[in-house]
């Protein structure tokens, strides 16, 4: 049981990582490809849209669908549909016809693949590693995917620099195979008391948000969830133009704030995976969300680029002491029938709030310098982690 739990662990990683690359080069691929064709702040605007809207709309439906099938089919099916519409993308695009439309339409069916995938993903290593390995698996997950992040955008940029974005498209489609490949090969343990076939889908979803607003911890988190996300998104989207504004609007300086970020993600992943975090898993979210606020103060005071990257780097490195600490207190604490919908909820908490929180700041940094919006939110984020700690509502 031992090495089995194990085999079928290595395997599903690997399935998950190798298709995670392959869906990262082709998002980079797709965005410059936007950028460089179109030259247009409306464009971009839409691709985002298009890279959200789908991923929150399926999400509201996918925790039951999670809940209700097997999961790892399901799993299987997200990855063929992004790769059956990449592929399509692909051969118009060898076909001559390269409509910028049709390239969001691919984006928003990627989109909706995600948006069942990511909380499948969650929902199932339950199935698959013990309870006291979760901690250290998420920890590698996280670290894995960190590093496909980091590598993505150099490769990407290899690659489109050299051939045309017809072969990165192939790229993701030979990935997806593989991934879906070695998932099929994982034996997952069947859920004991899986959602019955019997209730409407109506039914199952109003089961989900009973679930959470009687569940105190679980409301308690998305909450906080919500409260974070929207305070942390001026680090997620206005660096750049913070860099442009006040260090120089030099490509290599974007192109290193993405790559320390990542970079930090990596050391992150690493630290959390060997360390496991506190024994109250909570606690080392709370820590690391007021050490983001630091950081974040850091960021907006940093008066050389170096020091920047240091600091951008370091917020790197908590977040998957944030998150993945969320995930595994949801795996073991929420039973495995409602997973699903617990980690949509989740899904869609985050693919709001950052998007509703750049609609704030963004407008705000055309009247007030990014510096200041990042001191004031990292303060705002440091307050909203100490408010929860002291008033115990997820340490307990």
């Amino acid at each position: 049981m031992e090495n089995n739990w194990k085999n079928n662990t290595v395997r599903f990683l690997s399935a998950q990582t190798i298709s995670l690359f392959g869906s990262s080069l082709v998002q980079y691929a797709i965005v410059w490809y936007v950028t460089l064709s179109t030259s247009s702040g409306l464009m971009l605007t839409i691709s985002t849209i298009c890279g959200f809207l789908p991923q929150i709309c399926v999400s509201l439906f996918a925790g039951s669908w999670i809940d209700k099938y097997d999961r790892k089919k399901l799993i299987m099916l997200s990855d063929s549909m992004i790769a059956c519409a990449t592929l399509f993308l692909a051969l118009l695009f060898l076909s001559g016809n390269k409509n910028i439309w049709v390239l969001f339409i691919v984006l928003m069916i990627r989109s909706a693949g995600t948006g069942l995938q990511t909380p499948a993903v969650n929902a199932i290593l339950p199935q698959i590693v013990p309870q006291e390995n979760l901690m250290k698996v998420n920890g590698i997950l996280s670290t894995c995917n960190s590093i496909m992040m980091f590598l993505s955008p150099a490769i990407s940029g290899a690659i489109l620099s050299v051939f045309s974005l017809e072969v990165t498209l192939f790229i993701d489609v030979i990935t997806a195979i593989i991934g879906v490949s070695i998932t099929s090969t994982v034996k997952v343990k069947k859920l004991i008391d899986q959602l019955s076939n019997e209730k409407t889908m109506i039914q199952n979803m109003k089961e989900g948000f009973s679930y959470v607003k009687n569940n105190k911890f679980i409301l308690n988190l998305l909450i906080f969830q919500m409260v974070s996300m929207f305070m942390i998104s001026p680090s997620a989207f206005l660096t750049p133009l913070m860099i442009a504004r006040r260090f120089g609007d030099e490509v290599w300086r974007l192109t290193a704030s993405e790559m320390t970020y990542s970079l930090g993600m990596v050391l992150g992943g690493i630290l959390i995976t060997t360390w496991g975090g506190f024994k109250n898993r909570l606690n080392t979210t709370l820590l690391a969300g007021t050490l983001y606020g630091v950081f974040m103060i850091s960021l907006g005071a940093s008066p050389w680029f170096l020091l920047y990257l240091i600091f951008n780097t370091c917020i790197g490195l908590v977040s998957p002491c944030y998150n993945t600490p969320i995930t595994v207190s949801i795996q073991e604490r929420v039973e495995q029938n409602m997973q699903g919908r617990v980690f949509s909820f989740m899904q869609i908490t985050t693919s709001c709030m950052l998007p509703l929180g750049m609609m704030f700041y963004g407008p705000l940094a055309d009247i007030i310098p990014v510096e200041v919006i990042l001191v004031v939110a990292g303060i705002l984020v440091i307050c909203s982690a100490g408010i929860f700690h002291f008033s115990k509502a997820l340490k307990n």
